[in-house]
């Protein structure tokens, strides 16, 4: 079960779980060239759920008999104030840790629901699909670490979020103008180049900077 943690083991003064994940898509420009996509006009907001979220520390499973499920690594950002159209100072005072998460996309599934027109929350929002990290507190250069993942001992993605098309406070600011996210809530940030598909048994090491490392494996 799922608990907001901070990496030193104390609990945060907030709802255990968050009411709802927001996520961008496309917000590293070579994940989008990867994708065979094109640069959108404004962040592209999805949600993910409070039954979404999965302890990242421990083995996580993927669904079965749906094609293949990507890992898209991302920052993470815990907001511990209730943020409403709030201003860049606002969002950026609603801070209070950063961590590592998985977007977890059952990428054929996306890709049929696309040719139809059709929403993308069955790919997306499944239960499971989004194992976060513990947090740690905001360092002062969270613009600016590498956001790695090693999967079987190989290094597949090798970011900074120095990358973003969207930096983390304008795009938390953004977020709010249609999300009114409440105490407790997580933002992730996008993901760079090197998504993939996972299988039963991989060995993942997902890597914020200096400041997080996290080891875990796929069931």
């Amino acid at each position: 079960m799922y608990q907001h943690r901070f990496a030193t083991g104390s609990v945060p003064d907030l709802p255990p779980v968050p009411s709802k994940i927001v996520c961008v898509g496309q917000n590293y420009a070579d994940h989008i060239a990867e994708m065979g996509s094109n640069v959108a006009p404004e962040p592209m907001l999805f949600i993910k759920t409070a039954s979404c979220a999965r302890p990242m520390e421990q083995p996580f499973g993927i669904p079965t008999g749906f094609g293949q499920c990507h890992f898209e690594t991302e920052m993470s950002v815990l907001v511990g104030a209730r943020l409403s159209n709030a201003t860049e100072a606002e969002a950026r005072s609603a801070m209070v840790g950063v961590g590592l998460a998985f977007d977890l996309t059952l990428r054929d599934l996306q890709a049929e629901l696309k040719s139809r027109g059709h929403p993308w929350e069955k790919a997306k929002g499944f239960d499971g699909s989004c194992p976060l990290s513990v947090f740690v507190p905001v360092p002062e250069n969270f613009q600016s670490l590498d956001l790695r993942l090693t999967r079987n001992d190989k290094l597949t993605q090798n970011g900074n979020t120095a990358q973003m098309l969207t930096q983390v406070v304008p795009l938390l600011a953004y977020a709010s103008r249609f999300f009114t996210f409440e105490p407790g809530d997580v933002l992730l940030t996008g993901t760079p180049a090197g998504v993939g598909p996972l299988a039963s048994g991989d060995q993942l090491v997902a890597e914020l900077g200096s400041i997080l490392r996290v080891q875990t494996r796929v069931q």
